[in-house]
């Protein structure tokens, strides 16, 4: 949310999210985003206190691999390299080699031995990205963002139609239909860096619509417009909108609700997150 945004003391992606909660000295983190992202700065803090305003804001790709299932999955496929999205869940952190971020997965992947076969989880649009990048034949887990499967084609052809001068900028969560329209096809960070360099003063931005604000006040000289599919609510996600600025507050006042985690899985999920970040510098 907007207002959220204002609060905070540092606002970013994945990457910076969890670099900022690895260096952090407070001794209690707020985490206004979703459930795997305050996970991810309690596996990084496990002696500090972390709270998610409202526990009930998910993330529907985080849902589509369970560990349970993708323990399965390395049992009888004990050969794989095992690269996870920062968007799942903890323990399936802890069951993975290393995390990536939309930012980073492209280093990442390329990073890990070529002789090792690679199973990309949970997210199969960004894993094909990563694989058109990379060269890097990769096993796809069939998961999703519902947001941003949903932006379509079609809508895309028809705003390009409308504003012809402006670069589309999509995110690699988005179907491969999409980003073949797509001028840059980056992280939610990149987006700000390109949009920020490009000389065109109108952007169509293929992303969840929280971007849009924190493009809108970083770079106040450009007008950015929305993917939207007729007929769904498609580029707001209905997690990242469980997180207002009321139950920021209450949560601040009560110290409550507090991020929980098996001592033994965050012990593991914190070596690939380790990992990534070790790469990434």
């Amino acid at each position: 949310m907007p207002e959220v945004q204002e609060i905070a003391d540092f606002v970013g992606d994945s990457l910076g999210l969890s670099r900022e909660a690895a260096k952090t000295s407070a001794s209690l983190i707020v985490f206004c985003g979703v459930h795997f992202m305050a996970e991810t700065a309690k596996i990084l803090n496990p002696e500090k206190k972390v709270l998610l305003p409202d526990l009930e804001a998910g993330c529907s790709l985080a849902e589509s691999c369970s560990a349970k299932d993708l323990a399965a999955y390395r049992q009888a496929n004990p050969e794989l390299y095992v690269v996870a999205y920062i968007n799942c869940t903890a323990a399936v952190k802890a069951l993975s080699d290393v995390i990536c971020t939309s930012g980073n997965a492209v280093e990442i992947v390329r990073k890990v031995p070529a002789d090792r076969e690679i199973l990309f989880v949970p997210d199969q649009n960004l894993g094909e990205w990563v694989q058109e990048k990379t060269g890097r034949k990769l096993r796809l887990w069939p998961g999703n963002c519902y947001v941003h499967v949903e932006f379509t084609h079609s809508v895309l052809l028809q705003l390009k139609e409308q504003y012809p001068e402006a670069p589309i900028v999509a995110h690699p969560e988005c179907n491969r239909s999409v980003r073949l329209l797509a001028d840059e096809v980056c992280s939610t960070e990149k987006m700000i860096g390109f949009c920020r360099t490009h000389p065109a003063k109108r952007f169509i931005i293929a992303t969840e619509r929280g971007m849009l604000f924190r493009l809108r006040r970083e770079l106040p000289d450009k007008e950015f417009i929305p993917v939207e599919t007729p007929g769904c609510a498609c580029s707001d996600c209905r997690y990242m909108k469980r997180i207002t600025l009321e139950k920021t507050l209450a949560c601040l006042e009560r110290e409550a609700p507090e991020i929980v985690l098996d001592p033994d899985v965050c012990a593991k999920a914190r070596v690939p997150i380790e990992r990534m970040l070790e790469w990434s510098r």
